[in-house]
């Protein structure tokens, strides 16, 4: 099968697929709109030095960290999945768009870079904070359409993933702790 048949193919898929997704999506929310309101769920416990096993619904992975910060270096450290994920919803959302909006995308690669600077981490200098100091995306996107149009399906991207959201704008979070005495 030539690859440009397979191409084809794929993008006659995922066009399917987006379409059907949000035809169901606006039929559920104009039914109900509560139904627009999901609630995820995630679980871990502690394993090896520092890992974590975390269950997601069917899915199970391990998180850890490498062995300068007292790890293992069993699989990717927590920062690394919070970078996957922005990485992987960017994903989600630039096809979901491209497609809403008719913009063709040939292909697509979603780069993350962010620092963190240990002090927050160690408690060292209280005026660092634990997490990252700043995430810097690179996009890069292949196709037939204008610069104009990539930036159009930019902005709506950027204004519509959530986990660039979560990133972008503060969380409410709150912490139960639960002792066994």
């Amino acid at each position: 099968m030539s690859e440009t048949l397979i191409d084809s193919t794929l993008d006659s898929i995922r066009a399917e697929k987006l379409t059907a997704a949000g035809t169901a999506w606006g039929e559920r929310i104009a039914a109900n709109p509560a139904n627009a309101e999901l609630t995820f769920k995630a679980s871990g416990v502690s394993t090896g030095s520092v890992a974590s096993e975390i269950t997601v619904g069917k899915h199970r992975f391990i998180v850890d960290e490498p062995e300068g910060l007292a790890g293992d270096d069993a699989a990717a450290s927590p920062v690394e999945f919070a970078l996957g994920a922005l990485i992987s919803c960017q994903v989600v959302v630039y096809r979901l768009y491209a497609h809403q909006l008719g913009i063709k995308i040939d292909s697509l690669e979603i780069n993350a870079e962010a620092d963190l600077d240990v002090r927050g981490l160690f408690g060292i200098e209280e005026t660092v904070r634990p997490g990252f100091g700043e995430v810097r995306l690179t996009v890069k996107i292949d196709g037939p359409e204008t610069r104009e149009r990539y930036e159009e399906l930019q902005a709506t991207v950027d204004a519509r993933c959530p986990v660039l959201d979560i990133f972008s704008n503060p969380t409410p979070v709150s912490v139960e702790l639960v002792t066994a005495g």
